[in-house]
């Protein structure tokens, strides 16, 4: 195994997730350092059959979604449900610092594998769990049986109920229903590793992804409580702040938020109207937002005159504004590049590198500065399973008997 780096390199997950929102976190970490074992059932993952494919892979054993939120992890791939399985999984929990897990209400505890079981074996084990409506252990919600994706989460949470133009809910193009949740399972299993350091003690803990977009859409909650009001969606606009919306250009989109009143007068001045900076109707923020259709259309008659390059050229810096990128344009934006938002990884079977997207979290003294491939299915089990402490006949004896995934091709 290559010595990895990072500010978690001492540190080892054990990865029962699949889908989105549980590899998504663990990749988080993996790409801090952290050595993350995907635990696989022996069909695999299911998002390794879901592509796309490249246009010249011969294996199809994954394709990009896979490739996307599993990099910088190691894969192992065993029969739970069977006591040779379970026995091998459990020689990876007495070296594992957190247990990550996405799957329904009681499905670890049926197999045996619950946070009590393991942490009678590992106590300062951290486990994680990701599910729609969380888990009894921190709160019993009525509808802990429910399964849950993306869509549903959005809905539940308030996101859908905000999200699109007035009269038309709709949910948000990226699985924040799934990521959002990822990324705050990825602090809690921090802040957990960090008790467990003082106490030795580890702990359970879980996020719901209602909750977790509910957090995300904290705006309503407190709209309501304080006002009465009930958030509706309201396009690309903001029911407090003017200008703050999405505006078209000749060739394109671009989004403007000067709604600070500072902001707004240099805006005036840039567009040619600067006697509009301290007119009663446009000065203040409050004024703006009574006045807001006149303040779209004098920003919509002037950029829309213009090109996207043209409208950022002369606003870039001097007002908050960004072109609206699509996923090829933004392949050529020098903000990416020189972040290196995007990653080229090896993908088996093809001869080509393809793109995802990089660790948006940069650390100056550990950075994250080298990825690896998704793994293949059960494409590091000899190695995971020697440093366990398995020699290579019980290996042998683990495939021959169906509990360990057949080596990959």
């Amino acid at each position: 195994m290559t010595p990895r780096t990072g500010a978690l390199s001492d540190v080892r997950v054990v990865d029962l997730t699949q889908m989105l929102a549980g590899p998504f976190c663990t990749m988080v970490l993996a790409d801090l350092g952290a050595d993350v074992v995907k635990v696989e059932p022996l069909s695999g993952d299911m998002v390794r059959e879901l592509g796309p494919f490249a246009s010249d892979d011969t294996m199809w054993a994954f394709g990009g979604y896979f490739q996307s939120v599993n990099r910088n992890k190691r894969s192992i791939a065993l029969d739970l449900k069977s006591p040779a399985g379970r026995e091998a999984f459990l020689s990876l929990i007495d070296s594992a610092h957190v247990v990550v897990e996405n799957y329904r209400s009681g499905v670890m505890d049926r197999l045996g594998l619950g946070y009590e079981m393991l942490a009678e074996r590992n106590p300062a084990l951290v486990y994680a769990a990701i599910r729609g409506f969380g888990d009894e252990r921190t709160g019993a919600s009525p509808y802990r049986e429910w399964p849950a994706f993306d869509v549903v989460a959005q809905a539940v949470g308030g996101l859908v109920g905000i999200n699109g133009r007035p009269g038309q809910p709709t949910k948000a193009g990226p699985g924040v229903g799934d990521l959002f949740p990822a990324v705050l399972a990825a602090v809690g299993i921090l802040a957990a590793l960090r008790d467990a350091e003082r106490t030795g003690r580890g702990q359970f803990l879980d996020v719901a992804m209602a909750d977790a977009v509910l957090a995300l859409c904290e705006r309503i909650v407190y709209q309501h409580s304080y006002t009465g009001a009930v958030p509706a969606p309201e396009g690309n606009g903001h029911p407090m702040l003017s200008p703050f919306d999405i505006f078209p250009c000749v060739d394109g989109w671009v989004a403007i938020a000067a709604h600070r009143d500072h902001f707004w007068a240099r805006l005036c001045g840039l567009v040619g109207r600067p006697e509009l900076a301290s007119h009663p109707d446009y000065a203040t923020n409050a004024a703006r937002v009574q006045h807001r259709d006149a303040v779209a259309t004098l920003i919509t008659d002037w950029a829309s005159a213009r090109t996207r390059d043209e409208v950022v050229e002369v606003l870039g810096g001097q007002v908050p504004c960004g072109p609206v990128h699509d996923a090829e344009s933004l392949t050529h934006d020098a903000h990416f590049a020189a972040r290196d938002m995007l990653v080229r990884l090896a993908q088996p079977g093809s001869s080509q590198e393809l793109a995802v997207v990089g660790s948006p979290i940069k650390l100056a003294g550990t950075p994250v500065d080298t990825f690896r491939r998704a793994p293949l299915l059960g494409e590091d089990a000899d190695d995971l399973l020697l440093e366990a402490g398995y020699d290579e006949a019980r290996i042998a004896a683990l495939r021959s008997g169906g509990a360990l995934a057949p080596r990959p091709v």
